[in-house]
């Protein structure tokens, strides 16, 4: 009982890592957003400094599940939460790595006097935003009928996105002295539909950790 007290001590720890880290990319996510909609320098270059951390603790979830594997030898269930464990924290750490772009089109756009508004953009910003706290609360209750409904959400980006490329397009064609804001907008599109994909990537881990099965939901 002992050996196995401690095993789930260790679990544990190594779940608390990953919301610790899901809870950070989505929050870089969200304020290298704001960063960009405000022209704030500053907070951009918070988004970039705090990467570094992130990428720490990214490092630490996987010494640990390496140790777990290797110390513990566990089977089924548990070895399944730690691969999935391994793949999340790889996805969240892009995110973040995602934030840190976004926040590079920020501080390019900063000094720019002319704003361009593209609802569809702000329209895929709120979308996967809420794919992530989803998914990571579908990984907390093992819900993979939640996990589903991410995937469809994604779907949604994915039409969105195509809407944002259009009328960014249209846009720099009606006003050559905005062609820099909307050359960082698309980058900036370009890495919410990325954030959203990864978002449906841990989906897919939900799914194999609760049914022991790999299903692509990006298809």
């Amino acid at each position: 009982m002992a050996l196995r007290e401690n095993f789930d001590q260790k679990l544990h720890h190594l779940n608390e890592q990953l919301l610790e880290l899901g809870n950070l990319a989505k929050e870089a996510f969200e304020k290298s957003i704001r960063a960009l909609h405000d022209k704030d320098v500053e907070s951009a270059i918070q988004v970039i400094d705090e990467d570094s951390y992130i990428d720490h603790l990214e490092e630490d979830i996987n010494d640990l599940a390496i140790l777990l594997i290797a110390r513990e030898s566990p089977v089924a269930i548990d070895l399944r939460r730690i691969i999935v464990a391994l793949k999340i924290s790889s996805e969240l750490e892009r995110v973040a790595d995602y934030a840190v772009n976004i926040s590079k089109s920020a501080i390019r756009v900063s000094d720019t006097s002319k704003h361009a508004s593209i609802p569809s953009l702000q329209k895929m910003v709120d979308v996967a935003s809420e794919m992530l706290s989803l998914s990571l609360k579908a990984y907390l209750d093992e819900d993979v009928v939640l996990a589903k409904k991410i995937a469809d959400m994604d779907d949604e980006v994915d039409k969105l996105y195509g809407e944002t490329i259009q009328k960014c397009l249209q846009m720099a064609a009606d006003d050559k002295e905005i062609i820099n804001t909307i050359t960082q907008l698309t980058f900036v599109a370009k890495s919410v539909e990325r954030i959203a994909d990864y978002a449906t990537n841990i989906s897919e881990g939900v799914f194999y950790l609760v049914k022991g099965i790999r299903y692509n939901l990006n298809s």
